[in-house]
Parts: C-alpha cells; structure tokens; sequence
C-alpha cells in the first residue's frame, strides 16, 4: 500500500489476513509515498512483487506508467491497484465496486438521485458507483466553484445528468436517496446539513479515520442512517485480493465467504 498520509491505514491487516487464510505465504505493508518518488519505486522493484494498492495522491500518478488500465480505471482516471503481469503493470479501481458492494450489504441496493459531497479521484469512483446503482441524476457539491467539471463531463459519458453546486447548499439540500462523502476524514465542511436530507437519505462517508467525521457524527445524532467508510475498504480491498491471486476482479476467489470473513474480523 503507497500513499501519504499511510500510517492509519487498515489495508496491511485487510490484506494480510486474507492471504493467510487462503494460505498463501505473501507479505503486504504500507509505504509512506508521494507521487514525485512512485515511477522510480516501481521501475525498482525485482520479480517478487506481485502487486501495489494505491491510495491518496497516487491514483492518478500512476497512470502513466501503465501498460493497461481496466475499463472502470479508465472511465474514472484512477486506479488503485497495480497488478504486476510477467513484464506487464495492469491497473485497476476496485473502489467503485466497493461502493457498489458496501451499499448494498448495507440495504441501498438501488438509487435514484445522488448527493456527491467532493470533487477529486475517488468522488469519480463514487459517481461510477451511482450509476452502476441505478442513479439517473447526482449533485456534486464542492468548495470551489468550477472543481466538479471533470465529473458533469463524467456524468456525459456514463449517460445521467450530473451538475454542481457548493457545499452551502448541505443547509437546504432535499430529493436525495443517498449522500456520499468523499472529503477528508478529518475535515469540517463549515456547513450543517439539512434535517430533511438526513431523514431521508443515508449517508456513505467513505473516510473512516477519524471516526465518526463531523458529517456522519452530525447524521447519527440525529438519528440518520450511516454507512461506515470502512465497508468501502473492506469490500475494495477483497477486490484487490482477487486481482493480486486471480488476476481479475470478478474472478471470486476460492472459499471466499471464509475469506472476506477473516478479513471482516481483522478490522479494528
């Protein structure tokens, strides 16, 4: 796992408990890494890789470096896992399909009108989850205006209206289903949402460190329905695992309940 910053991440234990009950003797750790130093970390790398995930501020770095990109890498423009092929560096996302995944688990199998909160790598791979989910409209709310243009050209391309707005609209935002957060963890977005938004969509707050964020703090008390960042990483790094042992992310993995079990417990 490369990124920055890369010391509260749970993906080292994810990881390794998966290949430890698949029996598999693979050793998966976390480098603290910016973009400016990753094409020579790769191009150093000798035959024993097998595979990186990638986190904050690589998932567009890497790109270049790239022989291949899956097809939901390159709709996004991220990817966050490299798989190591003989002499080729296939990328992939697995982050949307652990959207996809962690909602529905969590009981949003389908919607209809999205709140994106962001505008940045992983807001793209949130607004690719909504429309595998069904979603035929989303707002993306940002700080600076003109930040969201990258997604209402997205949004073209995946055939649903997506248009922009900024984050004071949380105060009077209503006709959402589901509201997906991808700032920082940490971050306070200045702004209160509304009671209306509250009751009637749940909220994904893909950060999970520090936990609860303002948001999702604001949304339990009063009583909303959250969905735990750490699904996402959860269902994404399962993902990764199929990649790493398979080569594809649609390729299950052998007894795979037990494994996403194990990985399911390592969380902390």
């Amino acid at each position: 796992m490369l990124g920055s910053p890369i010391s509260h991440s749970q993906s080292p234990a994810l990881h390794q408990a998966a290949y430890d009950r698949l029996g598999l003797p693979w050793q998966y750790t976390a480098i603290e890494m910016q973009g400016g130093g990753l094409r020579a970390f790769i191009d150093g790398l000798d035959p024993a890789w097998r595979g990186l995930s990638l986190t904050m501020p690589l998932k567009q770095h890497v790109l270049p470096l790239l022989d291949d990109i899956d097809p939901i890498a390159g709709l996004a423009g991220a990817a966050n896992t490299v798989l190591f092929d003989g002499e080729a560096r296939r990328g992939f996302n697995t982050d949307v399909g652990g959207i996809v995944r962690t909602l529905q688990e969590s009981g949003v199998p389908d919607v209809s009108r999205g709140l994106l909160l962001g505008g940045g790598a992983t807001a793209a791979s949130a607004l690719i989850a909504l429309s595998q989910l069904g979603a035929s409209e989303v707002r993306v709310l940002v700080r600076r205006p003109g930040a969201a243009a990258a997604l209402v050209e997205l949004g073209r391309r995946l055939g649903i209206l997506v248009d922009e707005g900024t984050v004071d609209e949380l105060t009077v935002a209503d006709g959402f289903d589901i509201v997906v957060s991808t700032v920082p963890g940490g971050a306070d977005l200045g702004v209160e949402a509304s009671a209306r938004l509250i009751s009637a969509a749940a909220l994904l707050d893909v950060a999970y460190d520090p936990w609860p964020t303002p948001l999702a703090a604001r949304w339990l008390e009063a009583g909303g329905n959250v969905v735990h960042g750490l699904g996402m990483l959860l269902h994404q790094a399962l993902l990764q695992v199929r990649v790493f042992v398979n080569g594809d992310p649609n390729a299950q993995l052998d007894d795979e309940a037990t494994v996403l079990a194990a990985m399911r417990e390592a969380l902390r």
